[in-house]
């Protein structure tokens, strides 16, 4: 098995003092430290389906796992694939493979036996940690349970962490996929107090207090951060569950735990907005974040009065880690992501890399702490995306004149119409103003005849077929408002849009036509 340093072909700046590895740079031995320090060892950390863990009691166990592992043959370098539901389990074990100086590949446990076997393949694990419901998807060779792994730890000594220095890979992070094969975004130690630096203090002013409830799951990177990182640099909790939660679950959650922050994407909200009408289980919410798709405007208002609390748009991605630009509880513009955070440089680039001055639309290039130092076993894809110490993000932005940013969905996203480039996320938008409008997708779709017209996918908050002339209406409110060509010639009425684990719109899934949604 070969050390994960191997895979690196793009190098990121390095801290003075990172080449000295020691025990206290190991992310695991840092926030048991800081618990200790700061006197959260005996408050809640993790509220699951099954209990609460304390801080505690969590580092405790994951040491104790740790030194199984060790048992098991895990060294530092090694990789070790934990594929499991979210519960305070799921935690416990990346601390203790961390511990340990190896690498964590946190991927999606519900993946089907030939997607979890192409991420083996290309990760190459020595362990895997996975639940009975996936376990017949790995070799048995490799495989422990996190039930296994507890009972063995109840006799074990703690493990000592392994020395490491800034640079030392962390985990891996495969992206969400929403264009083509899912790609292993490699990070290290030193990242997650600049995660928390920008979301957790600059953000959200996180406290000992507060309670948060993530939609995403743990195995994303925007759920890694809400449920991981931030709760164990602040000292305070996070809700956990195995479930899929959906908007019955979401206001349950909120209301048994006084959650006080929630994170979720823009269809959940959608979905929560059009399905829970009582505010009164939100009462505790304080403030509540946006990420993975641009966040309309009227949603993100009608989020904000069932929740009675701001609704924070963000942008960060895989290869970052984490947000890079977004609103504030003090500095919140609805219709925008709000400001670079701390750490963060943003550029707003031409087609040929050329940054753009003053107010500008373009792609948007981010430089910052915490990009990715490679995907995993693909230097060309590497070098297109790192580019001089800068990161290509592929999504489309406006840099406004008061030096907020807009966002305007992926680069790849664009619509080919009429032999004309438009941003369907416009048309989206403005179709997201009217009242029985509960989700839209829009894409450039070949008729009959081979032609493309474009056509909008609408999620109807009512039965469609209880609203005559409904979808004239919508065409029409497109009409009065935008140019000719962003104008649909069709919409479809459908129960669900196409979507990835993380919420993102699968576009090119739209673009195939409505037979393939079905």
């Amino acid at each position: 098995m070969p050390n994960s340093q191997d895979l690196y072909e793009v190098d990121a700046v390095r801290p003075a003092g990172a080449d000295a590895a020691t025990p206290d740079r190991n992310v695991a031995a840092r926030l048991a430290g800081l618990a200790r320090q700061r006197r959260w060892w005996d408050r809640p950390a993790y509220l699951d389906d099954a209990g609460m863990w304390t801080h505690g009691e969590l580092h405790d166990w994951a040491a104790r796992v740790a030194t199984v592992l060790a048992g098991r043959g895990v060294h530092p370098g090694d990789r070790v694939l934990l594929a499991l539901p979210d519960r305070a389990e799921w935690v416990g074990c990346f601390l203790a493979v961390a511990r340990l100086g190896a690498v964590v590949v946190p991927i999606n446990p519900a993946l089907t036996a030939g997607e979890h076997a192409t991420l083996v393949a290309d990760c190459r694990p020595v362990a895997v940690i996975a639940d009975a419901a996936a376990a017949d998807h790995f070799d048995p060779a490799v495989l422990v349970g996190p039930e296994q792994l507890g009972v063995s730890a109840q006799d074990a000594a703690a493990a000592p962490p392994c020395p490491v220095d800034d640079r030392t890979p962390l985990y891996i992070q495969y992206t969400s996929g929403t264009t083509g094969q899912p790609k292993g975004a490699v990070h290290r130690h030193a990242d997650f107090p600049h995660y928390h630096r920008a979301v957790g203090e600059t953000m959200l002013r996180l406290r000992p207090e507060d309670v948060s409830f993530s939609i995403s799951k743990l195995f994303f990177a925007y759920g890694l951060g809400n449920s991981l990182v931030y709760p164990l640099h602040s000292g305070s909790a996070a809700v956990l569950t195995a479930q899929r939660p959906g908007p019955a679950l979401v206001a349950d959650l909120i209301r048994r735990h006084r959650v006080t922050v929630l994170h979720a994407v823009p269809s959940a909200y959608a979905n929560l907005v059009a399905e829970v009408t009582d505010p009164e289980p939100f009462g505790s919410v304080r403030v509540a974040v946006s990420a993975g798709e641009p966040l309309a405007a009227p949603l993100g208002e009608r989020a904000t009065a069932l929740l009675g609390a701001p609704v924070l748009d963000e942008l960060g991605s895989t290869e970052i880690g984490g947000a890079c630009c977004a609103n504030r509880l003090d500095d919140n513009q609805p219709g925008t992501i709000g400001r670079p955070l701390p750490g963060y440089e943003l550029r707003v680039c031409d087609s040929s890399g050329r940054p753009l001055a003053g107010p500008a639309e373009g792609e948007l290039w981010v430089r910052g702490p915490t990009l990715l130092t490679g995907y995993l076993n693909q230097p060309e894809e590497t070098a297109r995306v790192l580019v001089d110490g800068w990161l290509r993000t592929g999504d489309r932005v406006t840099r406004l004149p008061d030096g907020r940013y807009r966002h305007g969905g992926r680069l790849d996203d664009l619509e080919m119409v009429g032999g004309i480039t438009m941003s369907p996320v416009e048309v989206e938008r403005l179709l997201l103003t009217h009242p029985l409008v509960r989700e839209v997708g829009v894409a450039a779709v070949p008729d009959d005849r081979g032609a493309t017209k474009l056509r909008a996918y609408v999620v109807c908050a009512v039965d469609p077929a209880t609203v005559p002339g409904l979808a004239d209406e919508l065409i029409g409110l497109v009409r009065s408002r935008l140019a000719t060509f962003k104008v649909p010639r069709s919409v479809e009425f459908v129960p669900a849009l196409p979507r990835t684990p993380t919420g993102k719109l699968r576009r090119f899934v739209l673009r195939r036509g409505l037979e393939r949604l079905s």
